[in-house]
């Protein structure tokens, strides 16, 4: 290989780096408005994953765009040159290449495990169960403390919540953007995800997982309020003011 087409190829290369780089510093402002604690793992993460791909995609592109600039042939009679002489395995190039992938891979995957890992960190004393199940194409919530079950999540501002996420049919995924919670909803499995709601207001529940038909008609709402909001709430049957226990509200 020519010296000064490596070079150019990293002049490209690093320039397209430093754009990625800097509009990496953007995802915070475009993703959901942060509203649990685990919103902020996720914004970090999203942030970190992206810078490190950024140099991986500058490469990608740089040594293609190179290509069609300084090895073009004009006109169409034109006739090709033969290919150049192969890079062999052991050239410094592939051994930097499989060396630099590797270590980004391993760093990628010590950091999710260790964001499942926070994900799933045991609860404390305090916190509120509230079993989640996911069904074609519903979700309901049952408060298993007292005995209420609702179409409608409510819950507790600065409250620890334990959900015990499960389905009734095939595989949906549980999913708030606010709190930065998805998780797996599988049929006739338990998963289970703690998180802490930071911010009073109502926030959109998805399904994350391809689960039928009216799969993107398959959201709620949750409704994070007050205290003493949510147990006047609670009180009063999960929303339905003519019942109290075991009742589905509206």
């Amino acid at each position: 290989m020519r010296s000064h087409h490596v070079r150019n190829v990293v002049i490209i290369w690093a320039a397209i780096t430093a754009i990625g780089v800097a509009l990496s510093f953007l995802i915070p402002g475009v993703m959901p408005q942060a509203a649990a604690s685990g919103e902020h793992d996720a914004r970090l993460t999203m942030l970190v994953f992206t810078i490190i791909s950024a140099p991986v995609v500058a490469l990608v592109i740089a040594i293609p765009l190179y290509s069609l600039v300084a090895w073009r042939r004009a006109g169409s009679g034109a006739a090709p040159e033969g290919d150049g002489p192969p890079i062999r395995s052991s050239t410094p190039v592939q051994v930097a290449w499989i060396s630099i992938s590797s270590a980004l891979v391993l760093f990628l995957m010590v950091w999710g495990l260790g964001e499942l890992q926070g994900a799933s960190a045991n609860a404390g004393p305090d916190a509120m169960t509230v079993n989640v199940t996911g069904q074609q194409w519903v979700w309901s919530f049952q408060y298993p403390s007292s005995n209420v079950e609702s179409n409608k999540l409510e819950l507790p501002v600065n409250q620890q919540v334990v959900f015990n996420v499960t389905s009734e049919d095939v595989i949906h995924g549980f999913w708030i953007p606010n709190f930065g919670l998805k998780i797996d909803a599988n049929p006739g499995e338990i998963t289970q995800a703690v998180v802490t709601p930071a911010k009073t207001g109502s926030f959109l529940i998805r399904c994350s997982e391809l689960c039928g038909l009216y799969h993107s008609y398959m959201d709620s709402t949750v409704k994070v309020v007050s205290q003493a909001e949510f147990q006047s709430w609670i009180a009063s049957g999960g929303g339905d003011t003519g019942s109290s226990g075991n009742t589905t509200g509206s």
